[in-house]
């Protein structure tokens, strides 16, 4: 059976976290709980459970029972600082949920203008029709973002790298100013996760994954979390529990699976990245690459000095080509699928175009485009052999040819 995990690398962590002797009994893996009413052995037991039960103490099915428990117990062990981890039905869910717990009617949210889309769509929809405003900043500009800042900002969301175009900023500095101005530091953290780059250790008060991605690591659920300390996960806890936000067993089953071989696939999937993203940058037919990960990348240095891994995804941008070559390009591949998501175990392309959705931010490589739209695809690199992965990629811009 494993023992604690304090003092241990990541490796070790993710091996031993949430595996609490109560909780496995005499397997090496928690039991699948499934169960919707928790039995009380008298009437005093019920009672001395309480309205708002502890983490970890049985009362009904909305809170879990201890294959959720574990499942947030190692998520919280994993990440520096936390006192806590709430999971919800989605990454998705997760962000709503962590946004809901620091916010109300009237408040101010900065949202860094690279975020993942459903996160600006959060912003620009749901929380707008609840009253509460929003400002998109550059978060390479610190002086821009810091001008936003008003007595009405509560809450600033953070991604790093960003979505679709992988920019990374400078999370201390960030946070630094939001704190000094009173307000809570949020970060979709589900690019490196919390062996990657300690979120909270960095300034941010919550951090935030998709599950779906690196965790699971199988595409085969959709769960997300949020972590913080003391403070702001009791914030989280309650606003959850209110709004009813619950995970299947089954899924936190999938999930602690997934969570025990990440760190090898989250390495395998980061070196093999570096590998197609080098080869990329000799092609022709590529204007750039954004990747953290290259030595000369605009974000390296930044990558270097913050972050202790990353994983595979990437983008590039097409040089000269139109939407009917990118087509082409991704039609012609056969070991990447085109589709949504990312962390899996396989291979993903994706083209995008981020120009609809920025409002403070210049687009990478559009300059070099034949269109008003740089053409690019974003790259999620899963566990197949890099040369076959090439040997992919190069049918690709051979098909482009024929356009």
């Amino acid at each position: 059976m494993a023992g604690g995990t304090e003092g241990k690398k990541p490796g070790t962590k993710l091996v031993g976290a949430g595996r609490r002797q109560e909780w496995t009994g005499p397997v090496v893996n928690p039991p699948v709980w499934r169960a919707s009413t928790h039995i009380y052995a008298s009437e005093a037991d019920r009672k001395a459970g309480g309205p708002q039960p502890k983490d970890g103490k049985f009362y009904y099915g909305r809170q879990g029972a201890p294959t959720q428990w574990a499942l947030a117990q190692a998520l919280t062990e994993l990440e520096p600082g936390a006192a806590g981890t709430m999971l919800y039905p989605s990454g998705v869910a997760a962000i709503n949920g962590a946004l809901m717990s620091v916010l109300r009617p009237g408040d101010v949210l900065l949202i860094s203008d690279n975020s993942y889309e459903p996160s600006r769509i959060m912003a620009t929809g749901f929380l707008k029709r609840w009253g509460i405003e929003h400002r998109f900043f550059d978060p390479l500009d610190l002086a821009a973002y810091q001008a936003l800042f008003c007595e009405r900002t509560k809450a600033v969301w953070l991604e790093s790298p960003g979505s679709l175009t992988m920019e990374v900023c400078d999370i201390p500095a960030l946070t630094d100013i939001a704190r000094k101005r009173g307000a809570v530091s949020l970060i979709d953290n589900t690019w490196a996760s919390a062996i990657g780059f300690p979120a909270l250790q960095r300034g941010c008060d919550i951090s935030v994954m998709s599950l779906t991605k690196h965790v699971g690591g199988h595409s085969d659920l959709m769960m997300g979390s949020a972590s913080a300390g003391e403070k702001f996960y009791r914030r989280l806890r309650q606003t959850s529990q209110q709004m009813g936000n619950v995970v299947s067993p089954d899924d936190a089953a999938l999930a602690l699976r997934g969570l025990r071989t990440m760190g090898v696939r989250l390495e395998r999937g980061m070196q093999t990245a570096i590998t197609v993203a080098q080869w990329l940058q000799s092609r022709p037919e590529v204007a750039a690459v954004h990747c953290p990960l290259l030595e000369g990348d605009a974000g390296f240095e930044l990558w270097q000095r913050d972050f202790t891994g990353g994983c595979g995804l990437f983008s590039f941008t097409l040089a000269d080509a139109n939407l009917e070559q990118r087509a082409a390009f991704v039609d012609a591949l056969k070991l990447f699928a085109i589709g949504y998501s990312w962390g899996g175990y396989e291979s993903l392309a994706l083209p995008y175009d981020a120009a609809p959705i920025r409002n403070t931010m210049a687009i990478p490589g559009s300059a070099k485009s034949d269109t008003s739209e740089a053409m690019s695809i974003r790259l999620s690199i899963g566990l197949e052999d890099p040369a076959d992965l090439i040997e992919d990629l190069t049918s690709g811009f051979a098909a482009m040819k024929d356009i």
